[in-house]
């Protein structure tokens, strides 16, 4: 959502005059869009600042916008921790950026705007701009699940689902700029409510039909998914569907029951293995990835196995995993935590060797197989190769033609390389 918030900025940055800079250095402003789910990612953004005031990259005349959670989370706090930055806006008021610009350079003095409604930012936001193949659209804000360990509720607000048509319209807008692939966002995609044109409600299902009708869009992909919320309906949508992706994100966080209460995810370790089943019923070619937290406060040996028994019977592909991060305000911030980080991290370290060792095994799958890939351009470690897409997320590269960019094609899989995937292109 930081990535689709940044392209819109970016939009409304253009919009109101200013041109984008390749570099730090020379930069009239810049503008930082940052994450507050893990500490880590916290404070590498004021190390940043530093880094780039130690080396000359930005000087006392560079305007500073900080933004994003840790603009919502900390707000004016932000004005103590680093006096050179001089605006402070939430993911709900990037929409004001320009308006906050000009109120800086006029008065000198630190701007902070953090708050507004969700879904107010849209009204305001010009057209998004070329982007490319795929491109990200958000169809919700915020989240009300308030899941003990998670800060975003108290960032990005309460729920709250964009209407239908507004949704449409912006993925109209970007195939009519050669995107060929939507990827739908929200905290919660599955609990999307969105207004329709006369008012009714509509469900993530229906919205999934709606959007694979539009003349164009040849994949669509959603994140991120709570299970407790991925009803049969959308079941059944991505199996009707071929348009959806194979690759389906469903976070556990953890295999233990007591566990998953503590952190308020309302659903048991055998309801989620109940749900991959029928997702996997409908969809037999679909790749399953998770989040998984490791080492949350009162974590025992037992609840760690737990977790193990689940991936082991899962079998996860490509999925993400993290040690515990206190975030402030939280619930589970109160919470006694008597783990050791040395026995956290051992514990990472174990479900991380046994995540590697099963997405390996479905890479080394592929050989031999032929995708359906969307070509994104050329390959980052070979200048004469294509990086592409499958279904499936994983990246697939081969030697083509440059003119295949942003278009569907067939790849036959010869080898892998790590998680990347080497093919021949098919030719009818």
């Amino acid at each position: 959502m930081n990535v689709y918030d940044g392209g819109r900025i970016r939009d409304l940055m253009t919009a109101s005059g200013f041109a984008e800079s390749s570099t730090p250095k020379g930069a009239n402003i810049i503008i930082l869009v940052t994450c507050a789910v893990r500490a880590k990612a916290e404070d590498k953004v004021f190390n940043q600042i530093a880094s780039w005031r130690h080396t000359g990259e930005i000087n006392n005349d560079t305007i500073i916008a900080l933004g994003g959670c840790v603009g919502a989370e900390l707000a004016e706090q932000i004005l103590d921790l680093d006096k050179s930055i001089n605006i402070i806006f939430g993911p709900r008021t990037i929409h004001r950026l320009p308006k906050m610009v000009g109120e800086f350079i006029a008065s000198g003095k630190p701007v902070v705007d953090v708050t507004a409604d969700a879904i107010d930012k849209f009204d305001y936001l010009p057209e998004a701009g070329a982007v490319g193949p795929s491109a990200f659209v958000t169809i919700m804000e915020g989240c009300s699940n308030k899941c003990t360990y998670c800060i975003v509720p108290y960032t990005r607000g309460e729920e709250q689902s964009r209407p239908v048509q507004d949704i449409i319209d912006e993925c109209v807008g970007h195939i009519a700029n050669g995107v060929k692939e939507i990827h739908l966002l929200g905290q919660n995609v599955n609990s999307y409510h969105g207004l329709n044109t006369d008012g009714s409600d509509c469900k993530f299902s229906t919205l999934l039909y709606e959007i694979a009708a539009i003349p164009g869009v040849e994949r669509i992909r959603f994140t991120t998914s709570n299970p407790m919320d991925f009803t049969d309906d959308i079941i059944e949508a991505i199996k009707d569907l071929p348009v959806i992706s194979d690759g389906i994100h469903v976070p556990i966080q953890a295999g233990s029951d007591r566990i998953l209460e503590a952190m308020h995810r309302r659903y048991t370790a055998k309801q989620y293995v109940e749900l991959i089943k029928k997702i996997r019923a409908a969809r037999p070619t679909v790749h399953i990835s998770s989040d998984f937290i490791v080492g949350f406060p009162g974590e025992t040996d037992e609840d760690f196995n737990e977790t193990m028994k689940i991936v082991n019977e899962v079998k996860f592909d490509q999925s993400f995993s993290f040690v515990y991060s206190i975030r402030p305000g939280t619930p589970a911030a109160t919470l006694e935590d008597p783990v050791s980080k040395e026995t956290k991290m051992q514990r990472l370290y174990i479900l991380q060797q046994r995540l590697e060792e099963l997405a390996s095994e479905y890479t080394q799958a592929f050989v031999g197989t032929t995708q359906r890939c969307l070509v994104e351009g050329t390959s980052r470690k070979d200048e004469n190769e294509l990086k592409s897409r499958a279904s499936s997320g994983r990246i697939v590269v081969f030697k083509g033609p440059l003119s295949l960019v942003g278009q569907m094609v067939d790849v036959k899989i010869t080898s892998v390389a790590a998680h990347t995937l080497k093919g021949e292109l098919v030719t009818k």
